[in-house]
């Protein structure tokens, strides 16, 4: 298996056609195709099934691709930390966050970040699913829970409370809830399905009123950035993680005596990018900017 055999095909595979793995090594179709059944040859099996929509891995074709994928992913990491600059970092920093997180706390504050190191190339991936870091999916992670990977470093950002939160538009039109029971004649925003949960009873409100009624008007959302934007059109009354509110929101707590369920915030990245400048200085960066913000 030469190497250039198999560099092209983990590009077929990942691209699903010899059309655009082509574009993507600056190779023709014809060069490509050639490449992948010399390949096919020499292991005596089929790694692609090829039909009229492109072509999909056989089942040798799958063992092979996760096994140079994982390969890439190694050398990817290797080259990271060989190419780091000693002095000044620069280069690609692949950060993943949750959807809700990385929307609407991490995006304000990547400009400045960026301002102090502009040769630094910020690529942020917004997402509730949990990229694999060891296959190099991403640098560096902001995870909602506590890792159980023991190959990944972890540093505790902050403790993360939930709290009831209601928008201006809201308040002026139905007035805000000044109990429990009370709040009982409002319109709830909840959480439904499928939403990434960094806490065991993520619609906790419903618990503190002792249920609702099927009459009761509740509108669920099964993600927390869309829950954030529904209480701020006004739709409801939801409870809603802090990091999610904006110093200057038109959304305001209310029953501020009530405390919702908390959960720790952490900085995550793979053992092999221990000695990361980049990684090192946006470790710095956000531990400041988390003790500027008040949660």
């Amino acid at each position: 298996m030469q190497w250039d055999k198999l560099r092209i095909f983990h590009a077929v595979a990942e691209a699903g056609s010899f059309t655009r793995a082509g574009e993507r090594l600056h190779l023709s179709q014809s060069a490509i195709s050639r490449q992948i059944s010399a390949l096919e040859d020499s292991l005596n099996t089929t790694l692609f099934h090829r039909h009229a929509r492109g072509l999909a891995l056989t089942e040798q074709g799958e063992l092979l691709y996760r096994t140079v994928h994982e390969v890439f992913a190694k050398l990817a990491m290797v080259e990271a930390v060989l190419t780091d600059s000693k002095e000044r970092p620069k280069g690609e920093l692949k950060v993943t966050t949750p959807i809700g997180f990385g929307s609407i706390w991490l995006t304000q504050r990547i400009r400045g970040f960026v301002d102090m190191y502009p040769d630094i190339r910020f690529n942020l991936i917004v997402t509730d699913q949990e990229l694999d870091l060891s296959l190099r999916e991403a640098d560096v992670a902001i995870r909602l829970r506590k890792p159980t990977q023991s190959d990944l470093i972890m540093r505790k950002l902050t403790t993360v409370h939930y709290h009831i939160y209601a928008s201006e538009t809201y308040i002026n039109r139905y007035g805000a809830p000044r109990s429990l029971d009370d709040l009982k004649r409002h319109t709830l925003v909840i959480y439904g399905k499928g939403v990434a949960q960094p806490v065991s009873n993520i619609n906790w409100l419903i618990d503190e009123l002792g249920g609702v009624s099927e009459e009761h008007p509740v509108h669920k959302v099964n993600n927390v950035y869309g829950l954030y934007k529904a209480i701020e059109s006004g739709l409801g009354i939801g409870a809603l993680p802090d990091y999610i509110i904006a110093r200057k929101s038109r959304v305001i707590r209310v029953l501020p005596s009530i405390e919702g369920p908390t959960f720790e915030t952490y900085f995550v990245y793979p053992e092999e990018l221990r000695n990361s400048k980049k990684i090192g200085v946006f470790r710095d960066y956000l531990i400041q900017k988390v003790s500027e913000w008040e949660f």
